[in-house]
């Protein structure tokens, strides 16, 4: 018992080392506002929530935006709305791999779990995240749909900053999640299975 609690911790523990460091690793992306930047750190934690469950992926989730707050530009908000993101994702993805443990089922997994992300980043966006974005960093609303608006003229208020950069770009990085533990599935998730 006490052997498979530290195999657990270390497991969760190198994964959330990981996933730390693919965070400072991003990307802008084409077409979205600058503060979008694209990264791939949910992908040590889809592997944790694969070979060892949703409750793990969400501590790997917790401890790297924990160990990024050091280097918030946002007082904390960003790293609150990427760990309630990443667990939106995370969460379901979990679930169904662990009610379907191969191949198709990671496929459908992964599938549902972006879903999932883009449905609950577009109502925390909406509804929570960018009213306190607003209210502690004392951001105008205008000023988040005038950095939207100058990637995309499409973007004239909240609800099209919601449908045309937030839900496009959540949908974006699951999809790039989700290919690339497709593309690593076969080789590290053995690696990580209980022993």
């Amino acid at each position: 018992m006490y052997q498979s609690k530290v195999n657990f911790l270390a497991k969760v523990g190198l994964l959330s080392a990981m996933s730390t460091i693919l965070m400072f690793l991003d990307m802008p992306v084409p077409l979205m506002p600058l503060f979008l930047k694209l990264d791939i750190s949910e992908l040590p934690a889809v592997i944790a929530a694969f070979s060892m469950g949703p409750m793990a992926a969400v501590l790997v989730e917790l401890i790297k935006n924990l160990l990024h707050i050091a280097n918030t530009q946002t007082l904390g908000i960003g790293e609150c709305a990427n760990f309630l993101v990443g667990v939106a994702f995370l969460v379901p993805a979990g679930y169904v791999y662990r009610r379907r443990a191969d191949y198709p089922g990671a496929v459908l997994a992964l599938t549902l779990g972006t879903v999932s992300m883009v449905f609950w980043a577009s109502v925390l966006n909406y509804f929570v995240l960018l009213p306190v974005y607003q209210a502690v960093l004392h951001f105008p609303l205008d000023r988040i749909v005038a950095l939207g608006s100058a990637a995309n003229p499409h973007i004239t208020d909240l609800k099209s900053f919601i449908t045309l950069a937030i839900a496009p770009f959540n949908a974006l990085k699951g999809f790039v999640i989700s290919l690339c533990t497709v593309l690593i599935y076969r080789r590290v998730l053995p690696l990580l299975r209980p022993e």
